[in-house]
């Protein structure tokens, strides 16, 4: 039940509005009522919801004014608005106004209830993530660190909050965290009223990305049925966020150039030029420098995005930082898993310090919520940690690196642990023989045979 969360539902329409306060109040929420924009914001003040719920089209102020001036009045408190069928624009424009959601009319009661229990997850995360920003020294935004490292990087971020920057490129190995960089800055930014619009650009092919991004007109291609916006369009006032860059092929490259050297894009199949009004934030894991002299990535267009460069730290380049994540990381999965881990012991958080992470973060957070799912004990001990990690021994200093595995005093099992090494090697390789060899040190031929022995071949068609 949810009775500790108040859900203000607003419209004109007297039977919708009875039918969506009937089925929130039997999802548990405390349910009150407006008819128009006006007493719906008489309400915000007087009752103070953690919800509102409302359309857009209503008498003496419509749902878009009430948004504006809800806004205006530094008011935070979560909108979901509901929408004519069809009306893109107008849902994309609350967007803007700081919306959190939309419904289309007509609409399914169980979608307006999975939609009002997901804002409000989301909102209470947010207002903790503001709570830690403010009350714990070495954090920003969603971002958590005290190291040196991770304050140069938050002072270039905050320096970022008062600049209009029409491009930032942002570096660093896979998991490292760059996705939160761009929505750090630009939730902190002057284009955080607007639209964050994330593209990555790996997962989609080469005559697919062109559409995408521009848009397209009718007939265009065989299959553009209809004009189409693509997101450098819909991301106008906001953000755009292009993801693994180093993957896009060089035609897109040059028509990313051009758009971002004019500002100005044409949709495919189009003549006229749009403007080109967002922010355009890029990330790889990739070293552009040497995509360029390789002849992979254009060297003008890595010239035009490496004029604000972030480079984001590995963990292992900040191992000061791991008690903190590991901290976060077991309060988040207690909330999500309804666990009570109460923390980490002395021993494996040496053991967690110790590793170097080729994983970064995103492997940090993994192992933890792994443990917090399958353990069913208070605390995290190192004997919970995978092997990889328990049978790494650490210098004086905690750190990891090129030292050799030594035998815990109550034993290992080896297969396990040899098997584990050589998953780990595949994953990290993507499944490449050869170079899961060279990473273990073995022949191609000796891990071919270990993984035969540990059934990690996959049979022959």
């Amino acid at each position: 039940m949810n009775t500790d969360s108040t859900i203000l539902v607003c419209d004109d329409e007297e039977l919708i509005r009875w039918s969506l306060a009937e089925h929130l109040r039997g999802e548990g929420y405390r349910v009150i009522e407006a008819e128009d924009g006006e007493a719906c914001l008489g309400l915000i003040e007087q009752d103070a919801p953690d919800l509102v719920l409302t359309d857009l089209k209503m008498p003496r102020l419509n749902g878009m004014d009430m948004l504006r001036r809800l806004r205006q009045s530094d008011n935070d408190t979560p909108v979901i608005v509901i929408t004519a069928h069809g009306a893109v624009d107008s849902a994309l424009e609350a967007t803007r106004l700081g919306a959190k959601a939309y419904l289309s009319k007509p609409f399914d009661l169980r979608e307006v209830g999975l939609a009002v229990g997901k804002v409000l997850r989301e909102h209470r995360l947010e207002n903790e993530v503001r709570y830690l920003r403010n009350a714990q020294a070495g954090s920003y935004n969603r971002l958590i660190g005290s190291s040196l490292a991770m304050e140069r990087l938050f002072a270039t971020l905050r320096r970022l909050e008062r600049i209009d920057a029409p491009t930032v490129l942002v570096v660093g190995e896979s998991g490292t965290g760059k996705d939160l960089i761009a929505r750090a800055i630009h939730e902190s930014g002057p284009r955080r009223e607007g639209p964050l619009m994330e593209v990555d650009c790996a997962s989609l092919p080469e005559q697919l990305i062109e559409s995408e991004l521009f848009g397209h007109e009718r007939g265009a291609f065989t299959d553009a049925r209809a004009t189409k916006r693509g997101l450098f369009e819909v991301a106008r006032g906001g953000t755009i966020f292009l993801d693994e860059i180093g993957e896009m092929s060089p035609n897109t490259q040059a028509k990313l150039l051009r758009a971002l050297e004019n500002r100005r894009f044409k949709r495919v199949g189009g003549t006229t030029a749009i403007p080109l009004d967002a922010g355009v934030i890029a990330a790889t894991n990739r070293d552009l420098g040497v995509e360029v002299a390789k002849g992979s990535f254009r060297e003008d267009l890595f010239f035009r995005l490496n004029v604000i460069r972030i480079e984001v730290p590995p963990l292992r380049e900040r191992r000061e930082d791991i008690p903190a994540l590991v901290n976060h990381f077991v309060q988040r999965f207690n909330r999500d898993f309804g666990r009570d881990i109460e923390g980490v012991s002395e021993e494996a958080l040496a053991r967690l310090r110790a590793y170097p992470w080729p994983g970064n973060v995103r492997e940090l957070r993994n192992v933890i919520e792994r443990i917090v799912i399958l353990e069913a004990e208070d605390v995290i001990r190192a004997d919970m940690l995978p092997a990889e990690i328990r049978y790494l021994r650490a210098d004086a200093r905690g750190r990891g690196g090129d030292v050799p595995f030594v035998l815990p005093e109550e034993g290992v099992n080896l297969e396990d642990v040899e098997r584990s090494l050589i998953v780990q090697a595949l994953d990290r390789t993507g499944g490449n023989q050869s170079a899961s060899a060279r990473l273990l040190g073995v022949s191609r031929y000796t891990l071919r045979y270990r993984m035969e022995k540990y059934g990690l071949l996959e049979p022959a068609d």
